[in-house]
């Protein structure tokens, strides 16, 4: 951890890679956005990436999120995965996608398994194998690479790196007479998004009249048309769409995930109103990781007041923060922060908030 190039507070965290402390970033002070750009270009490079969307004035567009890429023949999208060959884009199609799944023992530690058929009596019995956990269940876990945003503080920063293409079948087929419920995440599920639409349909049709969950943990990036058939898919089998919640603050948000939240938070009113359709088990549910010295009272108060004003019951997880990617240096969140982030988040109105990842917590800083 180093002193803010800006104020010179050394108070709080502040993460070596940034140079920038929370507050001066959410307060836009002059030159804070500039250098956070800097250091997510110089990650970006290293991976092979493009330091910001692609906006091309010849080139094709991309709509699977709400970055709008303008790719060149090529050239790849920010998020690593669309591309474009000979005028015409590829990747992220239906048919294969780099990833990696697993079958992960429920209950297990999805971030709405407190309020999940997979662990409750939620939605018993239309959605579950029995009344409470599913002992003996597996979640069919999806790990996509690439990502629409960029967050410098990713647990999950193994998207960026190599990997095999899947096709869409063979993960279909991948389920057994044990999976309840499959979930797609990463990186982030909206590059390939039209894939993971493909195995969900597919594996419905292989294992008709069955509980078969279906759930996506994304940042909420994904354009509408495609979110509206993932909610259509879990209204019907009894799935749930996490949304990350990573910031409130538009300039502190763009600061830390590389682009701003404007979309992301569109979205989730959208789908807080269709969530109404399904009280029971929850549609929506939100988390927000705590990062030290970033994430803090303000941010979760901002986000829950908003959730809240859309239904004060969309269940809300704040997670503790372990050192990762370029925010390595930064300690854990502490007790006395995710204590003091829980009571923002039930002073803004939600009746449904939990701490997750506790045994993370460390001492105060």
């Amino acid at each position: 951890m180093s002193r803010c190039e800006i104020c010179g507070d050394m108070r709080r965290p502040v993460a070596e890679a940034l140079g920038i402390c929370g507050k001066c970033l959410r307060r836009e002070r002059a030159g804070a956005q500039g250098m956070a750009l800097r250091a997510h270009a110089e990650l970006r490079r290293k991976f092979g990436l493009p330091e910001k969307p692609p906006r091309a004035r010849e080139g094709q567009v991309c709509g699977f999120c709400a970055n709008r890429c303008r790719i060149s023949p090529g050239e790849v999208g920010y998020c690593g995965v669309r591309r474009n060959e000979g005028g015409g884009l590829v990747g992220g199609g239906a048919e294969d996608a780099v990833l990696h799944f697993y079958h992960d023992p429920l209950p297990t530690n999805c971030v709405a398994s407190w309020c999940c058929p997979a662990e409750t009596e939620a939605g018993y019995p239309a959605f579950t194998f029995c009344k409470g956990p599913e002992f003996g269940y597996f979640n069919l876990a999806v790990f996509y690479h690439g990502c629409c945003f960029h967050c410098l503080f990713c647990q999950n920063w193994q998207w960026r790196l190599k990997g095999e293409p899947v096709s869409a079948e063979r993960l279909a087929r991948a389920l057994n007479s044990r999976t309840a419920c499959i979930c797609y995440f990463g990186g982030d599920p909206s590059p390939n998004i039209e894939h993971s639409l493909a195995a969900s349909h597919r594996a419905r049709e292989i294992n008709p009249g069955r509980t078969l969950r279906v759930c996506w943990e994304t940042n909420g990036r994904v354009s509408r048309p495609f979110l509206e058939q993932m909610a259509q898919i879990a209204l019907e089998t009894g799935g749930c769409i996490k949304f990350d919640l990573k910031a409130w603050s538009r300039p502190l948000h763009r600061a830390l995930c590389g682009v701003d939240n404007a979309a992301t938070l569109a979205n989730f009113r959208w789908l807080a109103e269709f969530a109404r359709r399904r009280p029971d088990p929850p549609l929506l549910a939100a988390s927000t990781l705590l990062v030290p010295g970033y994430v803090e009272e303000e941010e979760v108060s901002g986000i829950a007041g908003f959730s809240a004003s859309l239904d004060p019951m969309i269940p809300y997880s704040l997670l503790a923060f372990a050192p990762q990617f370029a925010m390595s240096d930064l300690p854990t969140t502490s007790r006395g922060h995710a204590q003091a982030c829980l009571a923002a988040a039930e002073a803004a109105g939600l009746k449904r908030v939990r701490l997750g990842n506790t045994h993370l917590l460390g001492p105060a800083y």
